[in-house]
């Protein structure tokens, strides 16, 4: 998800197209993306919640929300988005918009065991 939020502020829409899901990448409008791209003066990424999408999982859910100003109007953009994994990559499947207040996740504290299941603290592996 971070790539893609990075690709769309640096205009990066090889990877968009690259990264979306092969199966229905033909639908997605390239002109249009690149357009919002480009007019959209971004102003952050937030996770809010994640589900599977570790090392062995097929597949995984990324909640997210993204602000920003586009040609004078702020937005803010709420999504749960599905992704799959094929091979070495993580391809975009599709995303929800969510129009329900936000609400964050507990975040473990520095020392206390990573939510992955490593065994080693949360600052040491995914805390950084």
């Amino acid at each position: 998800m971070r790539s893609r939020y990075t690709a769309y502020v640096r205009g990066a829409m090889d990877h968009i197209q690259g990264s979306h899901d092969p199966a229905t990448r033909d639908q997605l409008d390239m002109q249009d993306a690149a357009r919002w791209s480009a007019e959209t003066q971004w102003q952050g990424l937030e996770i809010l919640a994640t589900e599977r999408g570790l090392a062995g999982d097929t597949d995984g859910v990324v909640e997210f929300v993204v602000r920003g100003i586009t040609r004078g109007a702020p937005f803010v953009q709420r999504e749960r988005s599905r992704f799959k994994h094929e091979g070495e990559r993580w391809y975009y499947v599709d995303g929800k918009m969510i129009n329900e207040p936000i609400r964050k996740a507990a975040t473990p504290g520095r020392n206390d065991p990573c939510h992955c299941g490593s065994g080693m603290k949360y600052k040491r592996c995914h805390g950084a």
